[in-house]
């Protein structure tokens, strides 16, 4: 078992050519992976959608049994999108998603919804990258007997790492007991109340927001390892170090400087601002294919449970090609499962696994986000590594300007 998803690698040519996609490339793929568009797209019930592309247009549109594509902005569609070519190609090569344009506030659709745009990226996803596109039903959550999966397990910090992994294969999350220590977690607790007042409102190294009352709040702290020696030594702790051999895959801690570890508050009443993040992929903002699957963990610097902003995960997920926000979840028919959480406690999920940060109710939540990203792949140059560092740290370095229901990684 493998969650190495990478199928590509930076510094491939990303041109294309509208006419020539649209016309020829995009109807070869569709044809090509007939068996793996066709249920899923019947399932979603798509409505006729128009790309329109520097002033040219094509109309996409589900017909039994096969995607059909004609030049032009069909009256009938319920939807259009407008790209530049460029936009276009970073669509098509996996390095930006409908969620890109969302949550920077570039998304031009005259006609339509967020949602018609998501659900027919999802069948060019399925043409281009030849992924079975998911519908209710197609996916089975077993143990290695073939019966159906406890999804509300727990496990220890010494259990088995092989019945560990299997249970992450399967299922794309593990809630982890007593990894550390409370007194630990109450040294982080005020090494977060020294450090906030060194992060300011606009500083692209702290993410803020507002509750009910008008007051801003910090809500998290990037690079908080700069500010808690506690912080760093349980980065380098061989508790933390073994859940990065969960998955069997060499998953590596190394590599993110500057920012380790993020230290997040999760106050009650926001009311604007990004905070209580809705349903998402961490790969929802694009480079699945390049990058797939990283290993989130989450620290409970306090504990957690349904009136305390607990984290939610959708089991099975990260196996399923579907939207990677604005959930509908009558479209993906899979169990969404509740995370709460003792101090000390450690979720881990994948990137691709959907996942989201219940609002708190009557205790606000402190929790530690880090992670494990996959060892390089052979032949990757120091130069290319680069370049993923930069993309990583301008994804993550400021949070999107737009509402509370936008989507960002790490939760």
């Amino acid at each position: 078992m493998s969650v190495d998803l990478r199928t590509r690698t930076d510094g491939e040519p990303v041109e294309l050519e509208p006419s020539s996609f649209f016309e020829a490339d995009l109807p070869a793929a569709l044809e090509a992976a007939r068996e793996h568009v066709e249920p899923g797209a019947t399932s979603l019930g798509l409505a006729p959608f128009t790309f329109e592309i520097d002033g040219a247009s094509w109309t996409l549109e589900h017909r039994p049994g096969a995607i059909v594509i004609e030049r032009g902005a069909a009256s009938g569609a319920a939807a259009c999108v407008r790209l530049s070519a460029e936009d276009l190609a970073r669509l098509v090569h996996d390095q930006c998603t409908p969620m890109t344009f969302f949550t920077s506030g570039t998304l031009d659709m005259p006609k339509g919804r967020l949602e018609h745009f998501l659900d027919w990226w999802l069948v060019l996803r399925s043409a281009i990258d030849r992924r079975p596109l998911h519908f209710p039903g197609a996916l089975s959550l077993v143990d290695r007997t073939g019966k159906p999966l406890d999804l509300h397990r727990s496990f220890r910090a010494d259990d088995s790492l092989e019945e560990m992994s299997e249970f992450l294969h399967e299922a794309g999350f593990l809630h982890i007991q007593g990894v550390f220590e409370e007194d630990e977690m109450h040294r982080i607790s005020a090494d977060m109340d020294v450090a906030a007042p060194t992060y300011s409102d606009g500083d692209r190294q702290s993410w803020w927001a507002t509750t009910a009352d008008g007051t801003r709040r910090l809500v998290r702290m990037q690079g908080f390892d700069r500010h808690s020696e506690t912080a760093t030594g349980l980065l380098e702790d061989p508790r933390f170090l073994r859940l990065g051999k969960i998955p069997g895959d060499g998953h590596v801690n190394t590599g993110m400087v500057g920012n380790r570890v993020e230290a997040l508050v999760k106050p009650i009443g926001i009311v604007r601002g990004i905070s209580d993040v809705p349903w998402h992929k961490d790969c929802s903002l694009g480079r699945h294919s390049y990058e797939c699957c990283s290993l989130t963990v989450g620290v409970s610097v306090t504990g957690a449970d349904a009136t305390s902003g607990q984290l939610r995960v959708v089991a099975g997920s990260h196996r399923a090609l579907t939207r990677p926000a604005h959930v509908d979840p009558s479209k993906h028919g899979l169990p969404e499962i509740d995370l709460p959480t003792r101090t000390g406690d450690v979720t881990v999920h994948l990137s691709c696994a959907l996942h989201m940060s219940q609002p708190p109710a009557l205790r606000e939540r402190r929790v530690l986000y880090t992670g494990f990203r996959l060892p390089l792949r052979p032949g990757t140059t120091a130069a290319v590594e680069a370049a993923r560092a930069r993309i990583r740290a301008a994804r993550e370095s400021a949070p999107v300007k737009v509402s509370q229901e936008s989507t960002v990684p790490r939760a």
